[in-house]
């Protein structure tokens, strides 16, 4: 585990970062919904409208997990939230301390940039996820439903 390596994501790894996220959609089943370019990877991570930014677990000279994330704002804490849309660890390389090294360096950023919280969904089938984000004391917020509009729906806003 000493030789893992926990580094931002440059240019450079676009087209790791989009084998990572397809590991992540091969294991949750989701593949098929996968549907992300290397040149939609480069222009929203690295591009002048940066969306998110990625963090890669390396051993070696080989990505073993990932986590994407981004900034949101919390009105009632007056700070910044750090929002982990994605944290993945190669099936073979979990129960190595992987994540946790990966929670560590997202803890770490968000302590740099002031954030009061860091937030993520999680399957309700993904019980292994669930029991090590509790492990870490994070805890579900059981108050709170989560909507999703889609693309094809934006018309009815109108």
């Amino acid at each position: 585990m000493a030789s893992v390596v926990i580094r931002p994501a440059t240019q450079e790894d676009t087209s790791t970062i989009l084998q990572m996220i397809n590991a992540l959609a091969d294991y949750e089943k989701r593949l098929h919904e996968s549907l992300g370019t290397e040149d939609q990877i480069r222009e929203h991570l690295f591009g002048e409208n940066r969306y998110a930014r990625v963090l890669l677990a390396e051993e070696g000279d080989r990505a073993i997990g990932f986590a994407l994330f981004f900034f949101t704002y919390s009105t009632f804490l007056a700070r910044p939230t750090l929002y982990i849309e994605d944290i993945f660890v190669l099936e073979s390389e979990r129960g190595k301390g992987v994540g946790k090294k990966l929670f560590a360096a997202l803890g770490a950023v968000a302590t740099e940039h002031g954030c009061g919280r860091m937030e993520w969904s999680v399957l309700d089938w993904n019980k292994p996820a669930i029991d090590f984000y509790e492990s870490l004391g994070a805890f579900e917020t059981k108050e709170w439903l989560h909507y999703r509009l889609l693309a094809e729906n934006f018309g009815n806003l109108k």
